[in-house]
């Protein structure tokens, strides 16, 4: 991997929908779809994305924010064992950067974020079929359905980091 390049793992809504979400950013190189491990209590797969970014084209700041607003990142529902809302580092710099960012963000939500951040345990890629899903046919109806509206979240609060090419067929 170059020097300038990096890699964390987001969880928190189907990795559909967040595979898709990161695919559309600049500054993103590539997005692994599939389960994503911690250790611990956290030992269990959980859907998960890694992004593989340009540290110099976008920053782990704008990444976080991006990956809290596109999912319930302040609903511990029923279905966080398989949605786990969190964010997987690599090493404690992008411990305290996530800790310190989630901190700092806190005020602009009105519940409390329950986003967890873990130290990466394993990953397990998903299968071939389902892997860059929406940009794949983006008008099957769950992409319309659900990918949508949090792309629509992308190009209203972060249209700066939005790849627009790749969204020019979304209005809002």
């Amino acid at each position: 991997m170059r020097k300038d390049y990096s890699k964390i793992a987001f969880g928190g809504g189907c990795h559909w929908c967040t595979e898709a979400v990161f695919l559309s950013l600049k500054g993103v190189d590539r997005v692994e779809q599939g389960y994503v491990a911690s250790i611990g209590d956290h030992h269990d797969f959980s859907e998960a994305v890694i992004v593989h970014f340009n540290a110099t084209k976008i920053t782990i700041e704008t990444l976080l924010k991006v990956h809290l607003y596109t999912h319930k990142s302040t609903s511990d529902h029923s279905m966080r064992s398989k949605y786990r809302s969190a964010v997987y580092v690599y090493d404690e710099t992008q411990q305290l950067e996530a800790l310190k960012n989630i901190k700092a963000l806190q005020k602009e939500f009105n519940n409390q974020l329950i986003t967890k951040v873990l130290p990466f345990g394993s990953f397990k890629l998903s299968r071939e079929e389902i892997q860059n899903y929406y940009y794949k046919d983006p008008k099957k109806p769950f992409c319309e359905n659900f990918i949508n509206p949090k792309l629509k979240i992308l190009l209203r609060q972060f249209s700066k980091q939005v790849d627009l090419e790749k969204l020019k067929s979304i209005s809002l």
